[in-house]
């Protein structure tokens, strides 16, 4: 995995320069910025796809989910005058009870995970274009959130406050992922969910943490994307948000078969893909093949997926087989 995360590494700094070298203005302070800001956005949510698809799951209703809590948090904020930390919790709270049903639809009903959140996607997406009646959301005129303002879109020190968030969950959830129980039941159960299960490993309460995490994570960032557009639009905002977070995860290390991901290897995707994306912006590219780019990112993902996938199938094999010769002529032996 190490070797994963050291090539992504070097792939950013190679495209980096690459770019720098074509138009200096990549390197400028402002573009610099605004690009730690979009890593920082979608870093968030790609974090809890990564962990869902380490399940050997999926979440494709992400997208969808910054639409609805969008809404609903507007709505709290500017229509119903709640206070914005009330209004933030409830957000964040609708995210994990959301997530929480996509986990329990998933144990207990034993759905298809690609079923339950693209039935999510248009569901919620739905529920919040008929809650506005179509209409665009917006904070109006004359109202002040000064300090939740700073709070989601503010700068510390020059740095964005979505990407110190950034940091700050990934640390967390690579101690939860790679220190923690939690996180070796995680991979247990995405290589083999049965063989987790007969071990005495709680299948059900793991996975369904997962979509919990990942839930909670949408919740989160979907007042963060509010502040980014300062208006939800409830048939555009979010839109396919989800496959961007899917292709950084994939970028990132995380098998789609289950069972392989890393915390720095996802963040690291986030980068490059938001690189790739920067670079198309810089070198004067329309905007209408940023779909192209991730849709070639996820493909190769998985191409290079499948071969490391095979490579590995095929060490073991010659490994088993070298220890069967072993084997026989270590009983030839005894026998002579």
């Amino acid at each position: 995995m190490l070797k994963k995360e050291l090539g992504l590494l070097i792939l950013i700094l190679v495209i980096g320069a690459l770019t720098a070298a074509i138009n200096p203005q990549f390197v400028s302070q402002v573009n610099l910025m605004n690009l730690a800001n979009q890593i920082g956005l979608f870093g968030l949510i790609s974090i809890g796809v990564g962990l869902v698809i380490i399940t050997g799951g999926i979440e494709l209703s992400v997208g969808s989910m910054f639409a609805l809590l969008g809404i609903f948090f507007l709505d709290m904020l500017v229509n119903h005058e709640i206070v914005w930390p009330l209004a933030l919790v409830v957000a964040i709270l609708g995210g994990v009870a959301l997530g929480g049903i996509h986990g329990l639809l998933v144990t207990r009903l034993k759905m298809q995970p690609f079923v339950v959140t693209l039935c999510g996607l248009l569901l919620y997406r739905g529920i919040a274009r008929w809650y506005t009646a179509d209409s665009t959301q917006g904070f109006g005129y004359g109202d002040s959130y000064e300090t939740l303002e700073w709070l989601m879109s503010g700068r510390t020190y020059n740095i964005p406050h979505t990407f110190i968030f950034l940091l700050i969950v990934a640390t967390i959830m690579g101690v939860v992922l790679h220190r923690s129980v939690y996180g070796r039941y995680l991979f247990a159960v995405g290589k083999n969910e049965e063989a987790a299960r007969f071990s005495g490993i709680p299948t059900k309460a793991v996975i369904t943490g997962a979509y919990v995490i990942a839930g909670t994570l949408a919740g989160l960032s979907s007042v963060f994307f509010v502040f980014y557009t300062q208006s939800v639009s409830p048939s555009a905002h979010g839109n396919f948000y989800e496959l961007y977070a899917i292709a950084a995860a994939v970028l990132g290390g995380c098998s789609l078969r289950g069972g392989e991901g890393s915390i720095i290897g996802i963040v690291l995707g986030t980068v490059l893909l938001q690189v790739l994306q920067n670079l198309v912006n810089m070198l004067g590219i329309p905007s209408s093949l940023n779909f192209a780019v991730m849709g070639a990112v996820i493909l190769l993902g998985v191409l290079a997926d499948q071969q490391l996938q095979r490579r590995r199938q095929r060490q073991l094999a010659m490994a088993s087989a070298e220890a069967r010769n072993l084997a026989k002529e270590g009983a030839a032996g005894a026998a002579v």
